[in-house]
Parts: C-alpha cells; structure tokens; sequence
C-alpha cells in the first residue's frame, strides 16, 4: 500500500492542474464572480456523463447564451427562453424545467451554499444524507411546479439510499468544498474528511484492480468503500487522490 500511496501522490502533484484537465473545470475557471462560478459548477456536474468533448461543448454553448454570466441569466430564466441544445437523454424541455428549479432555489436562497448548507450536520459521518435530502427537496420543488419526476429529472437528483453512486453530486461538492489549483473551495461548512469519491466505471475498474475496492457494481457502496480505503492514505482528505485515480495509467512504473 504504501508504493500505491507514493504512486498516488506523485500524479496528485504532477497532474492536479488546469493545463492536465479536460473535464469541465477549464471552462469553470474561465468566470471570476463566485456565484457565477457556483451556479455554473452545479450545471456543469448535472450535465457531467458522456463524452467529455460533447459535455465541454454544451457547457460552451451554454456560456455563450449566458454571456459568461450563468447566475443573472438563470435567475432570469423563463420557459419563453430558447435553449436549442440537449444532452443524451436530457431532452430541452427537461434542461429547461431543471434551470427552472435551479431559478426557484436561487430566488429563494440566492445561492446554492445556502440552500445545501440546511441539510448539512456535523453529526453526520460523510455527505451521505446532505445529498438525499438535498436531493430530495430539488425533486419537491420539481413535483410542485410540474408534476411527477421523469427519468432525466431524477437522474438530475440521484438519492444514495436508492444505491446510486451520486458521482455528479460528489463531484460538484469537491469543486466546492476542496480547495487547491483545481476546486474551488467556496464552502467552508464542510470538512474535507466527509467527502465521497465520484465514481463512474473508470475509476470503478482502477478502483477494484488497485483493491480499493472489492465491489464489481458501481453504487454508493463502491464509493464509500473506496473512500475509506483512501483514507489510510489522507485521513483529511481522501477525495484529492479522484484526480489521480483518473490519471493513473499514465504514469507507468515498474513494480
């Protein structure tokens, strides 16, 4: 374990920077404002699955109609605005309905900080029931103002309890609540320590091959699994080591 730690370590610090990045967090730290930066985040966790060349160019198409600035424009979102774009199964009525919803919470509680921070407890051991019952309100506020959830709106909002991974959710809470080159680190309310990895089936097969894991099936399970092996390695913060779990393979080393 401790030549994997040393192998971890070395891709945190040779590859936990904006230029080694692909995903969305380039586009993220184009905006300066915080609120921006949060609101934008949020959307682009939401709309993090699939190719990473098609999610990079939603999200620009996205900025580009916001004119870089996602929080005003979504605060000011109505079902008149035309978006033009979808996303695999994300159909324009369902990205509009969400960036309606995002609206109603940020009119009510301005940022999404506030809103998570009144389901966050110290006496909770990770994210776990923050997320659920996060999850949960945003599918109230989705049942008030529509009627009953489809499959893209409830992907939008995954529940832990229903044995789902959350990976998008996990990954929007390390862009908030780490801090380095490359989250953000806006939400100090949570410790580090409570975080889970995001898994999706890439880091799942690193995951099971370096033992990290001994589940086959991607769940919550599997992520907490591999979060609590992490931390023998940081107790404080397990989840930095997502970045070098996704870049493992490109560092080879002769055993």
């Amino acid at each position: 374990m401790n030549k994997l730690k040393a192998k971890l370590e070395k891709i945190y610090l040779q590859y936990s920077n904006l230029e080694n990045t692909s995903d969305p967090l380039h586009l993220i730290h184009k905006l300066k404002d915080k609120k921006d930066i949060e609101a934008f985040a949020f959307l682009a966790s939401v709309f993090a699955y699939g190719s990473v060349k098609q999610i990079n160019k939603i999200l620009a198409e996205f900025l580009n109609l916001s004119d870089h600035k996602p929080y005003r424009f979504i605060r000011a979102f109505s079902n008149k605005n035309s978006i033009n774009f979808k996303h695999r199964f994300y159909s324009e009525d369902d990205i509009k309905s969400f960036l309606i919803i995002l609206k109603i919470i940020l009119q009510e509680y301005d940022t999404l900080e506030n809103f998570f921070r009144q389901f966050y407890s110290a006496e909770h051991p990770t994210v776990k029931n923050s997320i659920s019952e996060f999850s949960n309100a945003c599918l109230k506020y989705y049942e008030n103002h529509y009627s009953q959830p489809g499959r893209a709106i409830k992907f939008m909002f995954p529940l832990p309890e229903k044995g789902s991974a959350c990976k998008r959710i996990n990954l929007f809470l390390r862009w908030m609540v780490r801090k380095d080159n490359l989250d953000f680190g806006f939400w100090n309310f949570i410790p580090t320590s409570k975080l889970i990895i995001p898994v999706d089936t890439h880091i799942a097969k690193i995951s099971f091959r370096l033992g990290l894991t001994k589940r086959k099936n991607v769940s919550w399970k599997m992520a907490e699994e591999i979060t609590e092996n992490l931390k023998k390695f940081d107790k404080d913060d397990p989840v930095r080591f997502d970045y070098s779990l996704c870049h493992f393979d490109m560092i080879k080393e002769k055993s």
